[in-house]
């Protein structure tokens, strides 16, 4: 066969493509303010007064979440327990760990349960545009044992004190309890084409993820800002004991005046896909 410089460029784009195919979630652990906003960071935002609450442990960086099937390839984590506990496959449906440390009060009236080990992002932004968007999963241990329950994990982004973390098209929070299969799973879920079923007890694991269920991909926004300084404080914690991990993913680059697209996987990552014989599956995301 003679090689062109298009062969060359195809088949270097199939190695990487491939590779990434097999790199699985790669979890950093990191507590530095700077470096978790400048990850997400993006065009038109510029962001200062950063301040960071909760146990070390619970915020990173992450990689690779393409390849595990969470719709974001990469960015930053807040979690009720321990990032790097995420790193799949999924083999144990209670993974847990307690700081005892505090909650947080926003979150406690968000969820209607006291809350604990609390995970605290804040920082001001100025947008450019007047506008501002993100992109981000929530993902949780307590998929699907404690749907429809009245103890549930709680997060949210508050931004001037309003939480913009909310169900595509409506004021509604989203949670375990507004974002489900069901329990038992197919029985009465709520808002289920948002959700990605990965337990152990439901038929899985189905995802490279250690956490029993997430969202699809999901966009919290809020047109129409006022000029000069905002804030905004991402946050997540256990609501009514310490038990059972939470996590929201939180994509890289996102945070700006302009909707960012999700990635999507490209032609020749699937034509890899297919020459090396992986059966991959997509899962649907949200528009």
């Amino acid at each position: 066969m003679k090689f062109t410089l298009l062969n060359i460029a195809l088949a270097g784009t199939l190695l990487v493509a491939s590779n990434s195919a097999f790199a699985g979630l790669i979890v950093t652990q990191n507590s530095n303010t700077s470096d978790l906003v400048d990850n997400i960071l993006g065009a038109g935002v510029s962001a200062s007064n950063y301040a960071l609450t909760g146990n070390d442990n619970a915020f990173g960086t992450f990689s690779g979440g393409l390849s595990a099937g969470i719709g974001i390839e990469s960015g930053i984590m807040l979690s009720s327990g321990k990032v790097t506990d995420a790193v799949g496959p999924n083999s144990h449906d209670g993974t847990s760990t307690t700081y005892n440390t505090a909650g947080d009060t926003d979150l406690t009236t968000l969820s209607g349960n006291n809350t604990q080990d609390a995970a605290i992002l804040n920082f001001d932004f100025i947008s450019n545009g007047g506008d501002v968007f993100f992109n981000y999963v929530f993902a949780s241990e307590e998929y699907n044992e404690y749907v429809n329950s009245n103890v549930n994990d709680v997060f949210g982004f508050f931004l001037d004190g309003q939480n913009i973390a909310l169900i595509p098209g409506t004021n509604t929070p989203v949670s375990i309890n507004t974002v489900n299969g069901g329990k038992p799973l197919g029985s009465n879920a709520q808002n289920e084409q948002y959700f990605n079923n990965n337990d152990l007890q439901d038929g899985g694991p189905f995802f490279d993820i250690e956490y029993d269920g997430f969202t699809d991909v999901f966009t919290a926004s809020f047109t129409g800002l006022s000029a000069g300084l905002h804030s905004i404080s991402m946050r997540i914690a256990d609501a009514g004991d310490a038990q059972l991990d939470s996590t929201v993913f939180i994509q890289a680059g996102s945070f700006s005046d302009t909707e960012t697209n999700v990635p999507e996987p490209s032609s020749l990552a699937i034509l890899a896909l297919g020459l090396m014989g992986i059966a991959g599956r997509r899962k649907k995301r949200s528009a």
